[in-house]
C-alpha cells in the first residue's frame, strides 16, 4: 500500500487499372463459301474468292503490380523486462503490460468504474444476478468473521449473523449470509488459436489460483472467500461465496475491497495448459513466455534483454471494428529516459512508457530532458491524473512516550494551518508538468463516492487562519515573528509555534512543497524546519519509524487509493500500536467515534447500495471537520509519445498504459 513512487494510419490505397479492349471478330472461311454466286457470265477471275480481311494482332494489355502496404508497426520503449507472462507467477509491472496486449480485460476501470469486457455485463444486486441469501452455518464451517477475516467457526467466534447484527458463536448452528453472483461471458470470444473460450476456462483458473500460494493479496482472498466457483453451461459460471462474506476484508490492519461485481476468474486456456502439472505451468514456455490469450496481440518472438514482438490476433473479437489498429508492436527494454528519447528522435521508439518517466524522476529529480523535448516539439505528452494522492499529515495523538508538545490535538489548530497553505499554488509548482487535482477528501472529485458539496473546504485565507489561531491562544506577543502559546490547553506558556515537518527526500516535488509550506506557514507565524528522510527511513514501522511510530509535527507523503473510497485508513483500529505491529494507516493516530461509525458501516455495505454511498459521504464530512490530515493534490501520471501516434488514453483507475493498447495507432506511416 505505501508508495515507492507510478495510434489512425493514414493507409492509401492503390487502385489496379484494368485496360479494357473490344472484342476482334477472325474471318470465318464457312461465311465465305455462304456469299452468292456470280451469274453474270464473268471470267473464272473474275469470280475467284475475295481476299480475305487481315486479323488484326492483340496488343499486349499493360499490367500493374499493387505497391504493398507497409505493416503498422509501432514500437515502445519501457524500462522493465517481464520477468513472467504467467498470470500466478506475479508478474512484475513490464510483464502486465505486455499482458493487457494479449489478455483483453477480462473487466475493466474507467473513472473509478468496472465496465465488462469479455462479460455480457457486471452482475448486481439490483439486477438479480447477484443475490444474498441466508444460510446455516455450524462448528467447523468456513466463515468471515465480524472482523471481516476468513476464520473456522468454533465457539467465541463472533460473526455477522443474516440481520446484520454481530453475534457471539455458542454452539448448533449460527443464520448467516452468502452472495451468489452470476457470470455470463459474451458468445463471441474465442481464443486466439481460433477454439472457444468457454465458463470452464474460468473455472480452470480457479482451480490453479487454488494451487498457487504467492498470488496477489485480492486474489488469495477471494479464493479463501468462495465457497463454489460453478459451471452452468457454456458461457455461464456461478461464483458462491462462505457464509458471512463482505466486499472488504482486513489484512494486518489494512483493508481491501474487492468487489463482487468483480469475483470473475480470468479464463485460462485448459484445452493447451490441462494436462500440465500446475506447477510445472510457472517454467513451461507456453505459459511462461508465450501465453495463449484472447487478446488483440500475440507473441511472435522473445528476444532476452532486448524486445517482445506481438502480431495482430487474427482471431480478436473485436475484428469487425477494425481493431487492433496495428499490425505489430514491440516491446523494447530501454533502461533510462535519456536513451528512450534518442531512440524516439531517431524514430525507433514511439511511446514512452511510464516506467522509464518515473525511474527517471526517481533517480535524477527532474524531467528536464522530457520537458525540453516536449516544448521542442519533439515528443508529446500524454496525462491524467492518477489515483496516488500527496497529503500533509498532522500528529493528532503521538505515542505515549513522545514529549513533544501536543500542537494537534485540537481541530481548530489543523484547520488554521490547513488555511495557512496555499494548496493550489503546491499543486501547480509541485508538479513541473500538467495540473494536479486538488481535492478535500482522500478520494478523487471525479470519484462517484466524492462527497463534494457535503465536504467542509480549507481554502487558502490567512485572514482567517490568523484570527483562529488568535482564538485559540497562538499570539506573537514578543514581536519575533513566531507565536507563542498563552493558555493553549496541554502546552506550557510561552512555547513557540515551531514545528518540524518529515519529508521523504527522494522526491523533488516534496522539495518544492516543503519550500511552500515553510513560506505559507511563516506569514501565519508559525516557524517550520525540514528534515529529510531516505524512504526506507521515513516509511519504517514503529516504534522506532518516525511517522508509523508517531513521533512527527507534520509528515508529507502519499497514499496510492484504488477503486475504493479508502475512509478505512482513519480508522481508530489502524492506529499504529504495538497491537498490531505498528504496521497499519493511521500514522496522525486520529480517532472518532462518529467517523469510525459512519466508515465501519460503509465497508459493511455492498456497492450499488444507498447505504454504501450514504455512509461513504458521511464519512468523508466527518474527516473534513476533524482533518487529521490535509488532501493536498493527487500525483498526475505521465506517458511521452511521438507526434503522429494517437489512441492512447489514460485513466485514473487504469495503473498501466497499454490497457487500451488495441486503439493504439500511427499516422501517416506511409509517409515515414
Amino acid at each position: 500500500m505505501r508508495r515507492f513512487a507510478r495510434v489512425v494510419l493514414l493507409a492509401s490505397l492503390v487502385g489496379l487499372a484494368v485496360a479494357c479492349r473490344a472484342p476482334t471478330r477472325a474471318t470465318d472461311p464457312a461465311t465465305l463459301a455462304d456469299t452468292p454466286a456470280n451469274t453474270s457470265g464473268d471470267t473464272a477471275a473474275d469470280t475467284a474468292e475475295p481476299t480475305p480481311l487481315p486479323v488484326p494482332t492483340p496488343t499486349a494489355v499493360p499490367t500493374s503490380t499493387p505497391t504493398p502496404i507497409p505493416p503498422k508497426t509501432l514500437t515502445i520503449c519501457q524500462a522493465e523486462e517481464p520477468n513472467t507472462l504467467f498470470i500466478y507467477g506475479s508478474p512484475s509491472r513490464g510483464a502486465r503490460n505486455v499482458l493487457e496486449a494479449i489478455y483483453d480485460g477480462p473487466i475493466d476501470t474507467r473513472t473509478y468504474q468496472s465496465q465488462p469486457v469479455i462479460l455480457e455485463k457486471l452482475p448486481s444486486l439490483a439486477d438479480g444476478d447477484a443475490a444474498l441469501k441466508p444460510v446455516t452455518a455450524t462448528d467447523g464451517d468456513t466463515v468471515v468473521e465480524a472482523s471481516g477475516l476468513t476464520t473456522v467457526l468454533r465457539p467465541g467466534v463472533s460473526v455477522l449473523d443474516a440481520d446484520g447484527q454481530e453475534t457471539t458463536f455458542k454452539s448448533d448452528v449460527v443464520t448467516m449470509t452468502q452472495m451468489v453472483v452470476t457470470f455470463t461471458l459474451r458468445a463471441d470470444i474465442t481464443w486466439a488459436d481460433g477454439q472457444p473460450l468457454t465458463a470452464n476456462d474460468s473455472r480452470y483458473a480457479f482451480e490453479l489460483a487454488q494451487a498457487f500460494e504467492g498470488v496477489p493479496l485480492r486474489l488469495r482472498a477471494l479464493v479463501d472467500q468462495t465457497y463454489s466457483y460453478e459451471v452452468v453451461d457454456e458461457h455461464t459460471v456461478v461464483w458462491t461465496s462462505i457464509p458471512g462474506y463482505r466486499d472488504t476484508f482486513s489484512f494486518q490492519g489494512f483493508h481491501v475491497q474487492n468487489f463482487y461485481s468483480m469475483n470473475f476468474f480470468q479464463p485460462l486456456p485448459r484445452h493447451v495448459w490441462g494436462t500440465t502439472d500446475a506447477r510445472q505451468l510457472l517454467e513451461t514456455e507456453v505459459a511462461h513466455r508465450y501465453p495463449l490469450g484472447w487478446g488483440a496481440f500475440i507473441i511472435r518472438e522473445w528476444v532476452d534483454g532486448d524486445h517482445i514482438t506481438l502480431v495482430r490476433n487474427p482471431n480478436y473479437f473485436r475484428a469487425s471494428e477494425g481493431l487492433p489498429y496495428l499490425d505489430e508492436v514491440t516491446v523494447r527494454f530501454v533502461p533510462n529516459l535519456r536513451q528512450a528519447l534518442r531512440e524516439l528522435g531517431a524514430g525507433t521508439c514511439d511511446i514512452i512508457a511510464q516506467d522509464v518517466i518515473e525511474q527517471e524522476a526517481m533517480r535524477t529529480g527532474t524531467l528536464a530532458p522530457l520537458l525540453e523535448a516536449a516544448q521542442q516539439g519533439a515528443v508529446q505528452l500524454v496525462q491524467a491524473p492518477s489515483t496516488e494522492w500527496e497529503h500533509l499529515d498532522f500528529s493528532v495523538e503521538r505515542a505515549e512516550w513522545v514529549r513533544r508538545p501536543p500542537f494537534f490535538s485540537d481541530a481548530r489548530m489543523r484547520q488554521a494551518v490547513a488555511m495557512c497553505v496555499h494548496r493550489d499554488r503546491i499543486a501547480g509548482e509541485a508538479i513541473p508538468y500538467g495540473k494536479p487535482a486538488v481535492s478535500d477528501s482522500y478520494v478523487a472529485t471525479d470519484h462517484p463516492l466524492y462527497a463534494g458539496s457535503r465536504l467542509i473546504e480549507h481554502d487558502y485565507n490567512p485572514t482567517a487562519a490568523l484570527a483562529l489561531l488568535d482564538e485559540i491562544g497562538w499570539r506573537d506577543e514578543d514581536g519575533d515573528g513566531v507565536r507563542e502559546a498563552h493558555s493553549v490547553p496541554g502546552i506550557g506558556s510561552g512555547t513557540p509555534l515551531s514545528l518540524t515537518l518529515l519529508t521523504n527526500g527522494d522526491h523533488l516535488a516534496h522539495e518544492r512543497t516543503a519550500r511552500i509550506l515553510v513560506e505559507n506557514l511563516a506569514a501565519c507565524g508559525i516557524n517550520l524546519t525540514v528534515e529529510y528522510m531516505p524512504a526506507n527511513e521515513f516509511f519504517a514501522d514503529g516504534p522506532d519509524g518516525p511517522v508509523f511510530g508517531r513521533q512527527f509535527d507534520l509528515a508529507l507523503f502519499s497514499w496510492l487509493n484504488d477503486l475504493d473510497a479508502p475512509c478505512w485508513l482513519y480508522l481508530t483500529s489502524a492506529i499504529p500500536s504495538v497491537e498490531n505491529w505498528w504496521a497499519t494507516s493511521n500514522n496522525p493516530g486520529y480517532s472518532s467515534a462518529d467517523y469510525d461509525k459512519a466508515c465501519g458501516s460503509a465497508l459493511d455495505s455492498f456497492p450499488g447500495t444507498g447505504a454504501y454511498v450514504s455512509f461513504h459521504k458521511a464519512a468523508q464530512r466527518i474527516f473534513s471537520r476533524d482533518l487529521p490530515v490535509l488532501p493536498l493534490y493527487f500525483v498526475p501520471k505521465l506517458v511521452a509519445v511521438r507526434p503522429g501516434v494517437s489512441g492512447l488514453t489514460l485513466d485514473p483507475t487504469q495503473h498501466l498504459e497499454f490497457w487500451a493498447i488495441e486503439e493504439f495507432d500511427l499516422e501517416a506511416l506511409a509517409e515515414q
